[in-house]
């Protein structure tokens, strides 16, 4: 009984075939097949959860326009003023400088002069480099 069950084990293996696991991506941007795009876009969609916040656009009048420009240009002359007086004609020297909520500190390096310009109320900073000529 035995020599039997392990005889028909032998043969049942032998007629048996192994096959190889290929695998076939879903994604069409991974080589999956193209069809599968409006299936995946849409069950995507389906589980967003966020909704965009529409901010309407208000378009500004000429006036408000002119407005605005004559604002900038005032801004930017009162601070050439202001840089012509502090710095002079020279230019930049070093130093630390404070303006309102920012430190400027301004230094020379090897690849020109250096502003290294800290905002105290959030404590963002960044670095300027301007070139030597």
């Amino acid at each position: 009984m035995k020599v039997k069950f392990l005889v028909v084990i032998m043969l049942v293996s032998l007629s048996l075939k192994a096959q190889g696991l290929v695998y076939k991506p879903i994604n069409p941007a991974f080589g999956g097949d193209t069809f599968n795009y409006q299936w995946l876009l849409s069950s995507a969609d389906s589980q967003k959860t966020f909704k965009e916040k529409v901010v309407p656009t208000v378009q500004k009048t000429d006036l408000e326009k002119f407005t605005d420009q004559l604002n900038s240009q005032f801004l930017s002359q009162v601070s050439r003023e202001m840089f012509s007086r502090l710095f002079g004609s020279a230019g930049f020297s070093a130093g630390s400088y404070n303006f309102g909520s920012f430190s400027v500190e301004i230094y020379p390096a090897t690849t020109g002069l250096t502003l290294d310009i800290l905002d105290t109320n959030t404590g963002d900073q960044t670095q300027v480099i301007i070139p030597n000529k």
